[in-house]
């Protein structure tokens, strides 16, 4: 019997037969050309960008959720870097040599450069680029890298390392937990195997050295622990670790039909976020109020340029007809900055402040009516609401709300039915939102907080830049200021709030967010439970004393100190903080 301890990445407990996958590393071919070559040498590997590319599109689809989604977009963002382009095509020019040699050669300094770094969100990083390269070179030498496809048994897999195109492209329906020797819980992998719901221990160092194809493995996702060819004692512990997880998870399923309410009853709607029809059952599952934000870009990513308005209404009315009578709130397309749609045409240098969301919307009204109409359709299968993302000011805001009228009309002329009582609101995530939130809620229905962008500009943080990852800060006192006046501005105009960013998934935010008057916290299904099971643990009087307690704090190193040892004492039970 071995036990390695490692890092928890996914929670669960698994138990059964390991599977082995040591990443062979492919060996570029090094070949030196003649001068006269350089330009066929090139063309060669801008085709095999092409071939990359379209590997990666093969795994996008309307049933991928985000996290997975946003990190297939990372890596075609690479893949599209003019930089790293350009060094891969100068050291073909420069040292007459193939396009294999090139790529390994400029992957290797950059990897090196990243791997030097203490970031370990900069290390990841690495990590991408090592993964990209490896598409380019399989694309270059024809050649295909070894998968876990096809099955037949539930495995346990134990490999040395993964990257993440190669969890995309395994059999994940019979992995029913992964072990591997790196990685950190920021990590790509880490992300993609709590989005499939894998339980997982990453970090082990040389456990993939220690197991044989077969050897019974026992799994502990919850602590971050394996053991191999466990003794009788052993099994026994698990049993009883599986036991206290069950019994947890039988907690926490208690709480489906129950409201989301403090002890003093005051209620927090608690939505889902999804962004495929296929998502709805995973929310009704666990008891969501509602689809608090369906994210309608993801409708775009399959296809070039765009969706056709029947596909649009299709998905729009399954989802709103599957949650009916419980509303749905559809963003429109929030393409640019960090979502790449192909055949967009958006290609900037500085995307995160660039040609995106709404902006884009309001110089394409072509694709933005479309989908405009296509809402509408879908309003009258259900209790449907539009909301407008990264709206800036009161300009755009009546820009938009005048398209919306017109299209209104052209339906009314083709007798096309639809809600007349439709609800509309904006997404608050730049800062001149916030400071004009009293202007923008007497034209809304509801506001929407969008935390993940609010505290990047908020900030001047982007929150895809390693090098200043460490800025981002959830608990600033800028950030909670400016949740706390939205708030405020909203109520004064008797609408609702909900919060549907990052922070809302987070069991660490729930009771400041709902002290700080949140009407509603919009989040992935997997963490709704789990919030309102928190939630329901305190009095709303007690979440406003710590909300106004935090806001007098003058750094956010002292608010996050504070809000952990708070929850801890109470929670500590059922919460990782």
């Amino acid at each position: 019997m071995r036990i390695f301890k490692g890092i928890a990445a996914s929670e669960g407990l698994s138990k059964g037969k390991a599977l082995l996958h040591v990443r062979s590393t492919m060996v570029a071919e090094k070949q030196h050309i003649m001068a006269w070559d350089v330009k066929e040498e090139r063309h060669k590997f801008r085709t095999a960008v092409e071939q990359a590319k379209k590997a990666l599109e093969e795994h996008q689809g309307p049933e991928i959720s985000a996290e997975p989604a946003e990190i297939l977009q990372t890596h075609l963002m690479m893949l599209s870097d003019p930089e790293y382009l350009a060094q891969i095509d100068e050291y073909i020019s420069t040292n007459l040599v193939c396009a294999q040699w090139a790529v390994e050669s400029v992957t290797n300094s950059m990897v090196a450069l990243l791997e030097d770094s203490p970031d370990e969100m900069l290390k990841e990083r690495g990590v991408d680029f090592k993964d990209v390269s490896l598409h380019l070179l399989d694309a270059l030498s024809n050649r295909n890298r070894r998968t876990v496809k096809n099955l037949t048994e539930d495995v346990i897999l134990v490999a040395d390392s993964l990257m993440p195109s190669e969890l995309f492209s395994m059999d994940k329906k019979h992995i029913i937990g992964i072990a591997l020797d790196g990685g950190g819980r920021a990590s790509h992998v880490a992300i993609l195997v709590r989005a499939f719901n894998i339980p997982s221990v990453i970090a082990l160092g040389t456990a993939s050295q220690k197991v044989r194809d077969g050897d019974e493995i026992l799994l502990d996702g919850n602590y971050g622990e394996i053991v191999i060819r466990p003794d009788l004692t052993a099994v026994q512990n698990l049993n009883e670790r599986y036991a206290r997880w069950m019994e947890h998870e039988q907690e926490l399923r208690q709480m489906i039909d129950l409201p989301t309410m403090t002890s003093d009853g005051h209620e927090v709607l608690l939505k889902a976020n999804i962004q495929t029809v296929s998502e709805v059952d995973s929310a009704k599952e666990v008891g969501s109020s509602g689809v608090g934000l369906f994210r309608s870009e993801f409708l775009f990513m399959d296809s070039e340029g765009g969706s056709t308005e029947e596909e649009q209404f299709e998905a729009y009315r399954q989802v709103v007809q599957a949650m009916a009578p419980l509303p749905v709130t559809i963003r429109t397309i929030d393409v640019g900055g960090d979502k790449v749609v192909s055949g967009m045409g958006i290609d900037e240098k500085n995307p995160i402040l660039g040609w995106r969301a709404v902006r884009f919307c309001l110089s394409r009204k072509d694709i933005f009516s479309v989908q405009l109409r296509a809402l509408l359709r879908a309003s009258v299968y259900g209790k449907l609401r539009i909301m407008f993302p990264m709206i800036s000011g009161v300009e755009e805001l009546n820009a938009v709300l005048h398209l919306f009228e017109h299209v209104k009309e052209e339906c009314r002329i083709e007798n096309i039915p639809f809600d007349p009582d439709i609800q509309v609101g904006t997404m608050i995530e730049v800062p001149s939102a916030a400071l004009c939130a009293d202007i923008l809620a007497k034209k809304v229905d509801f506001f929407s907080i969008g935390t993940n962008d609010l505290i990047q500009y908020t900030i001047a943080v982007d929150r895809g830049n390693e090098k200043i990852a460490h800025l981002f800060q959830p608990f600033h006192p800028g950030v909670l200021r400016s949740l706390r006046m939205i708030v405020e501005k909203a109520h004064q105009a008797n609408i609702p709030v909900s919060l549907c960013g990052e922070m809302a998934s987070d069991p660490l935010c729930s009771v400041l967010l709902a002290g700080l008057g949140m009407d509603e916290l919009s989040m992935g299904s997997q963490s709704l439970l789990q919030v309102r099971k928190i939630l329901r643990s305190v009095s709303f009087e007690e979440a406003k004393q710590l909300a106004d307690h935090v806001l007098e704090m003058d750094s956010y190193l002292t608010i996050t100190t504070y809000i952990r040892e708070w929850m801890h004492d109470r929670f500590d039970h059922f919460t990782t903080i």
